[in-house]
This record gives structure tokens, sequence and C-alpha cells, in this order.
């Protein structure tokens, strides 16, 4: 879905401008997102398989939960925004704890140069809950073991998107940390 999304400079400042998504995209211009990392008590990590006709990465596993931030969406609206939209949950802003802000630049095809700040967070949910994936955007759900999910990264990271080691390293340190 092509949404209007705020344009940012190379520090992560807004600029006062908006665009299409997909103008951002086809120009380079930096734009906020959102990525939340879901875990469980019982040491587990949730993951999301991308849908089949993503653009960039289809079929891969990936972060629980991410996404753009509407123009004039505050970060933490969007994220929750998200996490309603792509696997049917309801939390609240007390629910998230922001962790990091990565600068991404990734050119995925001379007309998509995706480049962002990515805003993560983490966010602690029973693996109980109810799940219902956004049938658009993802092609599955999983919970695997926090264990699993090192040896994962440490190894091959075959079917996982890429990322660098260091930044799957952070987010399993921070997951750690509160379990």
């Amino acid at each position: 879905m092509d949404e209007l999304v705020d344009i940012l400079d190379e520090q992560g400042h807004s600029t006062g401008k908006t665009a299409l998504k997909s103008e951002a995209h086809a120009k380079g211009w930096f734009h906020p997102t959102v990525h939340i990392w879901c875990y469980s008590k019982k040491r587990n990590i949730l993951l999301q398989q991308r849908g089949r006709y993503k653009e960039t990465f289809p079929l891969k596993w990936d972060i629980s939960v991410a996404g753009h931030v509407g123009a004039g969406e505050s970060i933490t609206n969007g994220a929750i925004r998200e996490v309603e939209e792509e696997i049917g949950v309801q939390i609240t802003a007390d629910q998230l704890e922001k962790i990091a802000v990565f600068k991404s630049e990734k050119r995925h095809s001379k007309t998509l140069f995706d480049r962002e700040f990515n805003h993560t967070f983490l966010c602690l949910l029973n693996e109980k809950t109810i799940l219902k994936k956004q049938d658009s955007e993802v092609e599955a759900l999983r919970w695997i073991a926090l264990d699993e999910f090192k040896e994962w990264v440490a190894t091959e990271h075959t079917g996982l998107v890429p990322n660098t080691e260091q930044r799957y390293q952070r987010i399993i340190l921070e997951i750690e940390s509160r379990i």
C-alpha cells in the first residue's frame, strides 16, 4: 500500500516534507519506520514470514512486526498500529520498550533505494495471545525458541531477511536481559 511518509534528513530529523512511500523509495529519501520484536517470558521470539508478493525479501523470516510510520503519525502510534495490522494484537504504549534507532540504507534495485531510520522496540507478549496475520503482508507467524534463533543467526542466516549480525546480536542481548 502506498502511503504518505515524513521525509527525514541524513540525521533523522524532519525536513517538514512528506511524500508517497513509493516516491521516497524511488528517490532514496530517508523516512521513519518501526520494528517491533515480540518475545515471551518462556524465552521465545515471534517471527513473521514476509508475504509471497512483497517487493523485498518475499517469504523470508523477519522481525515480528515492521512497517512505515505515516506522515504526521507519532513513532509510538505507528508501532501500535502496525502491531494491530500485522499480527492482530491490540497493545498500548506502555507495552512498547524502545531500545534503539538504526539508520539503514539498502539499494534493492534501480527504482528501490530504501533509506530508513528504524525505530526499534521490544514488546512482551503471552504466547497464548491469539494472533491474526495480515494476509496481504504476512505469510505466516511462528514462535521460535530464542536459543534456536541465536543459532540461526550465528550460522548461515538462510531464510532470514539479511541484516547485520551486530543488529541481530543486539536484539538477542536486549531480550535476554529481560527474561
